[in-house]
Parts: C-alpha cells; structure tokens; sequence
C-alpha cells in the first residue's frame, strides 16, 4: 500500500528511529547543561550623582563616574541642599561595565531594569499612579581616552509601583518603600565596548513634572547581557543543525517530486514548515558579532512568529487529514482530503485502526496534560515560597551578597559538576523543535514502497470520471465497538 513512511515502518524500525531521537533531545539537554555556561548575567550599578548646571552648553556634556575625568560627585541629597544645588542640576551617571572590563559583541544585547530607592516621608509621600519622568542620554565608545559619541537621547515617563509595609507616620520617616523593577533600556547588539547612562530627573512645579514621586535617595539600574559563552555554543548548535533540517528538507522534496501526481496541500505544509525551522536556524547573529544590527532581537521575534504561524497551519490541517485509509482506491485517493473540513460524516472512530489509535493519542494526551498540570502547580509554588522567601531575606543581605544570591540561580550542584539549567532549557527546547520538524519530514514522507505503480492507478481512475464515494470501513460484525457503546454512539438500523 502506498503512504507515508510511517505507515509501511515495522515496530522494530519505528522504536528504533524513537530511541535515536530521544537519544539526540538528551544531548540536547546535555549540550546547555554540562558545556554551556549560564544564558545571562546580571550586574547591579549603583548610579553615581553628578553636579552638572542644566543649561543648553551642558547637554552636549557627559558625565562619567569615575576615571581621570570624572565628575564632580556628592554623596547624598542631603549634601545637596546643604551646598544648595537643585535637582535639575543633579545626573546620575553610570558606565557599563564596570572599571577594568569591557563589553563584546558576544554579549549579543544588553536589557537594563531601574529601581529607586525612595525613602518615605510624611511630607513627601509617592502620590497614587506616581509617574517619574527621565532625562536620558547614551553615549559609547571603544577606547578610554575618547571622546564619548551620542548614541541615543529621549525624555521618558515610568510609572512607579511602590508599596509602603509600615504605618505611615513621623515615627517611620526614613524607611524605605518596597518598589517594583521597571524596565529602562534595550540595545539590540554589543557593537562597542563601553557605554555611558547620563540620567536628569528634571523638575518643574508648574507643569507638574516629578511631584509626588517621593524621596528619592539612590537609582539602581541591573544590566543584564547574554554571557559569549553561551552565545557561541547556541551559535555551534544553529551551525549544525541548519544543514541537518536543510538536507532532511531537500530530500522530503525530492520523494514529493518522485510521486506521479502534484503535492497536496499537507505536504506543502510539512515542506513549509521545514523552511521556517531553516529560517530560524540559519545563524544570521554571526554577523551581530561584526556589525551593529540593533534589530536582531526584533528579526528574532519575527523568525519565531513565522515559525509558530506555520506550526499552527500544520496541525490544523493535520487534524483534518485521513491518515489511515483502507478500502478501495477512491479511499487510497482521498488520504489527503482534509476530511473534516469538507465531509461532516467523516469520523477517525470509523475504522478499527483509527479508533485505536485515537483512544492511544486521548490516553497519552491525558497522560501528558497531567503531568503538565502538576509541574505548572510545583512551579508556581516554587516561584511563590522563592519570592515570599527574598522579600523577608534580601533586604537584610548586602548589596554585595544579594548580588551574588540572585546572580547565582539556575543552575544545580550535582557531584562534582555543575548543571545549568537555564541554559540547559534552551538548549534542549530548541534541539526539540528541531528534532519535532525533523521526525515530521522524515516519517510523513511518501514511502518508497510501490507507491509509483499504485497511484498511478488512482490517477487513471479519477481521469475516467468515477465518483467518490462515502465508504465505511467498519469491520466489527458484532455490533458497534465498546467504546460506541460507552459514548452512547450505537446506531438503529
């Protein structure tokens, strides 16, 4: 009979094919967790304040931290008001990195999140829906001694989240609020070495501009970058497997080609999908490491779209295909019909094969669903008991150990190695999808099996004009199955 790969596969072969790709997803796994280091890193700055005159000869100036042109620097508000500066002409200054490193473009981008701390104080309380409006500027260059070029300006509005967990009296004046994260900036490649955050928080009484945001005493930001590490193996893997899904695609093609009859619409599918898993595959982000492509991360969220579209065509016209036909050869002809899309009588219960296929697919469906339910429910407690336990710990840690408590999860101590599983997830979900579009290519594929001769046959027998009918291929002759009995599907002839 002609078909699919997987309908003319032995057990034997189908088991063995099985265990060659769990085989390929465990050295996926292993790949990120024993080889690759962590995916990210966190680094926390503590933003330095500046005394610089808000005027427009002052804008084109930058202000570092430290080194032999550093600002001039106070320590606290307090200072400033005893030196009688305004806060319009205070910047908070930060260098990424930090002194004696340097950046790469193996780092790939750098996401940086910004917290305040604010003190509270009776006469200076957050108002509700508090919104901070920021002066930004950045600046890089790839030497120390330099001028620093411009890279972006903007003036931005965040609002703030901030709760205060003590009565709100005199007797508290001083504590601080507990304030949520909020996002700051996102650059889309490392193109250069060093980068420099200038920050004003300008205020102006008669618009209204940063009232009732508190006292603010410090601005933290965490730059988090992709570790070159990482970057290179997640490269090392893309390098591989975009031949591997590339030739398995080609060779699909060819065995549609070979067949006497143009592909139908759920082989062009597959093909499709092979081409969108080449699409994200291919390692464009080499070039990231020479150039300054800033829309890589967006080019990414694009691939993956693509990807995830595909994937959806996929299973909806899946879902309507008759894969296991018997009968005559108007059934041979009509395997790739999307069945339930036209014929509302069609029904995979059927036929025997069908049926017990289906319940296998309901079983190890339900099977899956709830050990999905139940880690989703350990996972969450997990997130719950992590966060209840950091916001009782961590404000009593130094910054310096606080840093390397939440810099060091994701990855587990196991003997004398080191599991990371961050990276390890990634790895593996990745080398999943590939392994997923690879077994669908390779085992929907037309069989080599006489599948010439045969369909040949269909063909002559459609060009003759004979007429499709509705076939049932019900074999039982002892009634309806016990599962049609269960479903209350029995029929009255």
């Amino acid at each position: 009979m002609a078909g699919a790969i997987i309908e003319n596969m032995s057990t034997k072969k189908l088991v063995i094919v099985g265990v060659i790709l769990l085989l390929f997803q465990a050295f996926a796994f292993m790949v990120g967790g024993l080889i690759a280091p962590s995916p990210t890193t966190a680094v926390d700055y503590l933003a330095v304040k500046c005394v610089g005159k808000a005027s427009h000869r002052q804008e084109t100036k930058w202000f570092m931290p430290w080194g032999s042109n550093q600002c001039d620097k106070i320590q606290s508000f307090d200072e400033a008001v005893a030196k009688r500066i305004e806060a319009n002409d205070i910047v908070f200054a930060v260098h990424i990195p930090m002194s004696n490193n340097e950046m790469s473009p193996w780092f790939q981008f750098i996401l940086v999140m910004l917290q305040f701390d604010i003190a509270f104080k009776m006469t200076n309380q957050i108002k509700d829906g508090a919104i901070v409006n920021l002066d930004v500027k950045l600046a890089y260059r790839d030497d120390m001694v330099s001028e620093w070029n411009e890279m972006a300006r903007s003036f931005e509005k965040r609002k703030l989240h901030c709760n205060f967990t003590f009565p709100k009296t005199y007797v508290n004046d001083g504590r601080f609020y507990t304030c949520d994260v909020l996002p700051f900036m996102e650059v889309g490649s490392v193109a250069h070495k060093y980068y420099l955050l200038n920050i004003r928080l300008p205020v102006n009484e008669r618009k209204k501009i940063n009232l009732g945001i508190g006292d603010i005493k410090d601005i933290h930001l965490v730059g988090i970058h992709q570790n070159g590490g990482f970057t290179k193996v997640w490269f090392a893997m893309k390098s591989f497997l975009t031949p591997s899904i590339l030739i398995i695609m080609i060779w699909y093609w060819r065995r549609i080609s070979l067949m006497n009859r143009p592909p139908v619409l759920l082989e062009k599918v597959i093909f499709a999908l092979g081409i969108s898993m080449t699409f994200i595959n291919i390692p464009v982000e080499w070039f990231s490491v020479g150039f300054n492509w800033t829309w890589m991360l967006l080019f990414g969220d694009i691939r993956q779209g693509i990807f995830y579209s595909m994937l959806l065509s996929f299973w909806i016209i899946f879902c309507g295909e008759h894969l296991m036909v018997h009968g005559s050869r108007r059934d041979l002809h009509n395997r790739f019909k999307l069945h339930q899309l036209t014929n509302p009588f069609y029904s995979i219960w059927a036929s025997d094969v069908g049926t017990e296929l289906a319940l296998s697919f309901i079983i190890l469906a339900g099977i899956c669903a709830c050990l999905y339910f139940l880690f989703l429910c350990f996972m969450v407690f997990q997130v719950f008991r992590n966060i209840s336990g950091k916001r009782t710990s961590l404000p009593a840690l130094s910054k310096a150990r606080r840093l390397h408590y939440e810099v060091n999860q994701g990855h587990w101590h196991w003997g004398g190695h080191t599991v990371q599983v961050n990276s390890a997830f990634f790895t593996g979900i990745y080398g999943m999808w590939n392994l997923y579009v690879f077994a669908i290519m390779f085992l929907y594929a037309p069989s080599h099996k006489h599948y010439g001769d045969e369909q040949s046959s269909v063909d002559e027998g459609v060009k003759s004009g004979e007429n499709i009918q509705l076939t049932t291929t019900v074999t039982h002759v002892d009634g309806p199955t016990e599962l049609y009995r269960m479903m209350g599907k029995e029929a009255q002839e």
